[in-house]
């Protein structure tokens, strides 16, 4: 009968069932054949459990497949001793029972020992067993099952028995698993796509010498592709300037107020408040009702911070006392929108910007529409000079730079990228050969110009171009402009990025983001990119991305990939992928660097600073004696008197990676400057340029006579 045959052939299933678990960590000791013959043998074993081969899994009365069924076996033999006796009393001989009692009590002692055993000797279990004990041929291996309801396996992954060939290996290597031949084609088609980002030294050098022909052409005549602007302030500080001072900063949708004490040290304190501009003004119909907003939050800071100041004032003005003029805040008006500036204090708003759009205000003279407004408020405040953020940063190291020289050029490397320098006056050529320029400082025979270098090489004379570039350019708002800054700034970066991976995407020779199926992926899946990803829009991928590749030396790049994962929609992005998106990500990172060499190193030689028998250092606001201790942080190994120094702020340099070491690198690649060179200049940080550098500005104006008409 066929119940018959199921029955024998299952109660071996049983006692196999008890004795192994598919050969797995969990092995218990395997039960001797005179074992399996009795439980074979036994009425009761047949009764109480059967594998059916039809549904793939163990039955029993009221069991859960094989999790109960060894159970309920040895159970119902412990229930019906004088049964089993009777029904084997003509088989078995008292040692063979003793024997049998012996094996059943060491498999229950291993059934509820199982989960303590280390997963080592559970493994040293199995293996005794498949080669001691080969189990006979079943039709169908039953699936694995605890064998214990407190059974619970070890928190380790299993490695499968049977590998691919491209998997297996002598040793286990951890979580991680490469496919060599996968990683070894990305990573070469990788260095090859982070090639087209390269910008040697013969590059360097020819766009050294193109762009030391666009500042000098810039200097002479308007209309050039480096605009060299005049900025009429003629010294920088030196940090032994006191006094106090007043900046306020309308860069945007903010505008923030500021008083800066200088203590005469290279050392300064700053008070400051910053208050949202409401939207109808920015919309404003008349030029009054946002200049009066300014003027307003100017009076609400002086009577908040400088209240004794302020009072003093007003009550002098009511009894009609005279005051003097170090009584008036001198201050400094940053102004981030285009003007044509034509004096220290004077300036002409060419466009708004920025979500602005007060028509009446484009050709008026912003310094004179804030004064105006302050004047009716009688407010002890003047506007003494109209500010560039750059022009600013220059100002700022320049008080709080190490030593006795001055500043030369003050930089931008964040997301937009510019440059201040100081030139010699006798250059400044469309400045001097005009009679109707404003006023300004001819003593010191030099002025900071302000370069607008991010629109440097717009022909493309030198400027690299990769295709990538080409895309970045045709889809942005002003193509054909700002070439420079379209490869150098944090504004564009991502974007280059972006546009590279998108192309790589297209290539179906690229194996980036794809695999064939898990097993070629080393977290064991396959990279999914999200229909939403941010990959797919404009200016979806952050320049900060770089920064992040940059600094990511984890174990297998995991950084790197949870951002792609939680930021890009990039999900089971594998080792091999985040090391080729480094290696493009780093090379347009290292392009930008060398490209700002590029800009420092020709301000450098064309200013002749390098050059001790012509260069005179910087003019500055004051002697550079009595100042001792060296002042601020800085780093260069040359001399105090022959250091060039420079200051730098942004979210590049100061966020991104051996930034100023690769600078450093391509400076000591320009044909006159070399390793000689470049151990001369310092590059140091320089914060708050619209803040503590309008101040300077405003020093140094008042210092001068200012038009307040």
């Amino acid at each position: 009968m066929r119940h018959d045959d199921d029955a024998h052939v299952t109660a071996a299933a049983a006692a196999r069932s008890t004795a192994r678990r598919d050969g797995n960590r969990d092995t218990l000791m395997p039960l001797s054949r005179s074992a399996a013959a009795s439980a074979s043998a036994s009425p009761a074993a047949q009764g109480t459990n059967t594998y059916d081969q039809r549904h793939g899994g163990h039955s029993g009365h009221g069991g859960h497949g094989g999790q109960r069924s060894s159970s309920s076996s040895l159970s119902s033999s412990s229930r019906s001793p004088s049964a089993s006796a009777s029904a084997s009393a003509g088989r078995f001989s008292p040692h063979q029972k003793l024997l049998s009692a012996l094996v059943l009590v060491a498999v229950l002692v291993l059934h509820f020992a199982a989960p303590h055993l280390p997963a080592h000797f559970a493994r040293f279990l199995t293996s005794t067993k498949s080669h001691s004990h080969p189990t006979p041929h079943h039709p169908a291996a039953p699936p694995r099952h605890s064998l214990s309801p407190f059974h619970k396996d070890p928190l380790v992954c299993p490695r499968p028995h049977h590998q691919p060939p491209f998997l297996h290996h002598p040793e286990p290597r951890g979580t991680f698993n490469t496919d060599t031949h996968r990683s070894m084609a990305l990573a070469e088609q990788a260095k090859r796509v982070a090639a087209e980002f390269d910008f040697g030294p013969d590059a360097v050098n020819r766009a050294v010498k193109e762009f030391i022909r666009e500042m000098d052409e810039g200097l002479q005549k308007e209309g050039t592709e480096l605009s060299q602007i005049p900025t009429y302030v003629t010294a920088v500080p030196n940090g032994t300037e006191k006094g106090l001072y007043m900046a306020v900063d309308l860069g945007g949708t903010n505008f923030r107020v500021c008083s800066i004490q200088l203590h005469g040290n290279t050392t300064f304190s700053l008070t400051q408040s910053k208050v949202a501009i409401p939207r109808e003004l920015m919309v404003a119909k008349t030029s009054k009702e946002l200049f009066s907003f300014l003027a307003k939050q100017i009076e609400n800071f002086l009577k908040t911070h400088h209240e004794d100041h302020y009072a003093g004032h007003i009550r002098r003005r009511q009894t009609g006392e005279t005051f003097k003029d170090e009584e008036i805040f001198n201050l400094g008006f940053t102004f981030s929108f285009p003007v044509n500036q034509i004096g220290i204090n004077k300036g002409l708003l060419m466009r708004w910007t920025k979500g602005f759009d007060i028509a009446e205000t484009v050709g008026q003279d912003v310094c004179a529409l804030l004064q105006k407004e302050i004047d009716e408020l009688h407010l002890p405040v003047r506007v003494a000079a109209l500010v560039n953020d750059t022009v600013g940063t220059l100002m700022a190291r320049s008080y709080t730079s190490p030593g006795k020289t001055g500043t030369l050029l003050g930089a931008i490397f964040g997301t937009g990228t510019n440059g201040a320098y100081v030139e010699k006056l006798d250059k400044v050529t469309k400045l001097t050969s005009k009679a109707n320029e404003g006023a300004y400082d001819q003593s010191t025979g030099e002025m900071i110009v302000n370069t607008e270098w991010g629109s440097f090489d717009n022909s493309l004379r030198t400027l690299p171009v990769t295709p990538y570039d080409k895309e970045l350019d045709e889809k942005s708002v002003n193509p054909g402009i700002q070439m420079f800054e379209k490869r150098v700034s944090g504004m564009f970066l991502g974007e280059i990025l972006r546009l590279t991976i998108l192309s790589l995407l297209k290539d179906p020779t690229f194996p980036l983001f794809r695999d064939e199926n898990s097993a070629t992926n080393d977290i064991h899946s396959t990279t999914q990119i999200h229909d939403d990803s941010p990959l797919y829009k404009q200016w979806g991928l952050d320049t900060s991305f770089l920064s992040i590749c940059a600094g990511d030396h984890s174990p297998g790049h995991r950084v790197v990939r949870q951002t792609l994962d939680k930021d890009y929609g990039v999900s089971a992005v594998s080792t091999e992928d985040a090391e080729a998106v480094r290696a493009i990500a780093a090379a347009i990172g290292r392009r930008a660097a060398r490209l700002s060499a590029v800009a420092i190193a020709a301000i450098v030689l064309n200013t002749g600073r390098l050059d001790a028998s012509t260069s005179t250092g910087t003019a500055t606001t004051e002697k550079k004696e009595g100042i001792d201790p060296p002042r601020g942080e800085g780093e260069s190994s040359a001399d105090d008197d022959d250091v060039i120094d420079i200051g730098v702020d942004g979210s590049l340099v100061e966020f991104y990676p051996n930034f100023e070491d690769y600078i450093r690198e391509a400076l000591r690649e320009i044909e006159g400057i070399g390793e000689k060179g470049e151990k001369k200049i310092r590059i140091g940080i320089a914060k708050d340029g619209s803040g503590v550098g309008a101040a300077l500005i405003a020093l140094v104006a008042g210092r001068v006579g200012v038009d307040t008409d």
